[in-house]
């Protein structure tokens, strides 16, 4: 094995490690995964649920607790959607699969105007049924592919579109109130999931029915978080931290800290008047002061 293989080999490694330790954090933090789960996984047949399979079927594997994994498909009939793809590739890993075929295509062709995006009935129908069908598996959990940067953007989405501020969080109770639904892949970049789908060679299935769609929101914001990631790196990972270390009095929402019952006292307060957190200073105290003396002196010239 010459030097380039043996390079490519070891870089293989250590994303593929990074990743399953990625996703190992997400699990714990969260506690996404119990002991006697039976976690469904949704498969799309694109990279990111792929990559979610693949690296639970790993810690499934190696990991101290018992659970079982299940992967569905739901088949929403779109033209030349080819249906023997996903089959094929769950049955030669020998993985308990169910595909599930429901004409949610039809329904969004005629409820939405040409034109017009459709990721968002989409999106409602395909969730409604995911939500049956794990009630028919026993399913205790329902694991979708949403990395960090869909965290992000959906933030950014709901900041400048919809006027709050909120994403897709880790793990959620589902809508109907009877489900868990978890993202393992939350701190995961998609740069990285794309670089391990293409190095397993999976057999990735696009979307025709929403991901083809020009001009949607979505792609606008994922372009600029990209440039972002480009011009200034380490900011990406900066905003994730700051979804992690959330100070409600220092936002504006009444209904989420008691902005009118704030009352003065003698005592410091954690919550006080910092817009921004100090930065540290490797000064001495008499540089702070004579520092001070000068900025006086600078003011009364």
């Amino acid at each position: 094995m010459g030097i380039a293989p043996r390079k490519e080999q070891h870089n293989a490694n250590k994303l593929h490690k990074r990743l399953r330790r990625l996703v190992g954090a997400a699990i714990s933090d969260f506690n996404m995964i119990e002991p006697g789960d039976r976690v469904m996984v949704c498969l799309s047949g694109g990279k990111d649920s792929y990559a979610l399979l693949d690296i639970l079927r790993n810690l499934q594997a190696h990991a101290p607790l018992q659970f079982e994994l299940v992967a569905v498909n739901l088949d929403q009939k779109q033209p030349g959607f080819p249906e023997h793809v996903l089959p094929e590739y769950l049955s030669a890993i020998d993985m308990p699969f169910r595909i599930v075929e429901q004409d949610t295509y039809s329904v969004v062709k005629r409820v939405i105007p040409e034109g017009k995006t459709t990721c968002s009935l989409c999106s409602r129908l395909r969730r409604g049924v995911l939500y049956r069908v794990a009630g028919e598996l026993g399913a205790t959990k329902i694991a979708l592919g949403h990395h960090r940067d869909d965290i992000l953007e959906t933030l950014f989405l709901n900041l400048f579109y919809g006027g709050k501020l909120k994403t897709m969080p880790p793990k959620l109770v589902s809508d109907n109130g009877q489900h868990i639904v978890i993202r393992p892949l939350a701190y995961c970049k998609e740069r990285d999931l794309a670089a391990y789908a293409e190095m397993e060679n999976f057999p990735i299935i696009p979307c025709n029915l929403c991901g083809s769609q020009k001009n949607l929101q979505r792609q606008a914001v994922k372009e600029m978080l990209q440039q972002w990631d480009k011009k200034f790196p380490g900011r990406l990972e900066t905003m994730f931290t700051a979804l992690q270390n959330i100070q409600p009095s220092h936002l504006a929402d009444p209904a989420l800290y008691d902005f009118r019952g704030l009352r003065t006292g003698t005592e410091p307060v954690a919550d006080g008047d910092r817009a921004f957190d100090p930065e540290t200073f490797e000064l001495g105290m008499e540089e702070i002061l004579g520092g001070g003396r000068k900025f006086d002196t600078a003011l009364n010239r």
